[in-house]
């Protein structure tokens, strides 16, 4: 999963092309956030196998598939990167966080804790707020404080009441939002992001899933057929939403995509309630109800900003 403020703009060397309309520019980003939001069905369809190599085959099949995408959209090869050592440094730090990601929401949703997951992507926006505060210097509007303060007020509560921290949905929450104030630095566009990352851990993972295949620990081409087949699809998860996402960014405004994101989390969260049966008491509702409120709190804020800015430029 990704949101709408952490892909910054696609480089200045890439061919022009006709842009999408806007009815089409919904349709990639819906497509893309569908996707995110079904995710966990697919997890769970490959949760006889480890989340570590899981993990693997996601990498490793993400970058042949990535490669393709790019070939169609005519976007270039990252080139330049490999010769810039702070932008190659900090897209190492990328790899790690995004790797660290995708491994405890796969462990998650194969261990039921799929409820968990949608927390995180919940809170994801109000965590992104508190980290552009604190090293971005970016201000901190009324509505933002009163927003911040109500996610404060439901993982207190879910800590204090239930026992325990959240940790699924913080670290999915804290390492995507760090992942997104890295790449905000960074001039290069989500598919080359995403090709420069895997690239990064790939020979870690191409040695884990020969090792597991040499010492006949692993699940590919030992479990079945499907599970191959599945294990291979993990790098289409991953990039074809992603490539919808970058279309779709690029004709519709930030504050519909900001709107639009909360539908994968959504999505999520009606699968492990009216799916997967996880449960869900009072008092999750409550540690969900002031999320949610949070994040009404925030998009209105949000709302009046960007009405306040029109008036000021017309």
């Amino acid at each position: 999963m990704t949101s709408a403020k952490t892909h910054p703009q696609q480089q200045a060397s890439e061919p022009q092309e006709q842009e999408p309309s806007n009815k089409v520019g919904y349709i990639y980003a819906l497509g893309a956030f569908v996707i995110w939001g079904l995710a966990p069905i697919y997890f769970k369809s490959v949760q006889e196998v480890s989340a570590l190599e899981i993990l693997a085959h996601r990498v490793a099949w993400s970058v042949p598939v990535v490669l393709i995408i790019m070939w169609v959209l005519k976007r270039p090869f990252p080139k330049g990167i490999f010769k810039d050592k702070k932008t190659l440094g900090l897209l190492v730090v990328t790899s790690l966080l995004i790797s660290g990601n995708w491994l405890v929401f796969t462990w998650a949703v194969t261990h039921d804790r799929v409820l968990e997951t949608s927390l995180g992507y919940f809170i994801n926006p109000l965590i992104s707020v508190a980290l552009g505060i604190i090293f971005l210097k970016e201000k901190l509007s009324l509505w933002s404080k009163w927003a911040l303060g109500l996610a404060i007020a439901g993982v207190t509560y879910r800590v204090v009441v239930l026992g325990g921290l959240p940790w699924v949905s913080l670290f999915l929450a804290f390492s995507f939002g760090f992942y997104g104030l890295l790449r905000k630095q960074l001039s290069i566009g989500p598919l080359q992001g995403l090709l420069v990352e895997t690239l990064m851990v790939l020979p870690l993972t191409l040695g884990y899933i020969y090792y597991l295949w040499h010492s006949g620990t692993g699940s590919f081409l030992y479990l079945s057929p499907t599970i191959d087949w599945l294990l291979v699809a993990g790098g289409i998860i991953t990039t074809v939403p992603l490539a919808l996402f970058s279309a779709g960014a690029r004709v519709l405004p930030l504050n519909t995509i900001g709107f639009i994101q909360y539908l994968a989390p959504s999505l999520t969260f009606m699968l492990a309630v009216f799916v997967y049966k996880e449960p869900f008491n009072l008092d999750l509702l409550m540690t969900f109800a002031l999320i949610w409120a949070g994040l009404v709190v925030y998009t209105i804020g949000v709302i009046k900003n960007n009405r306040r800015k029109k008036v000021v430029v017309g």
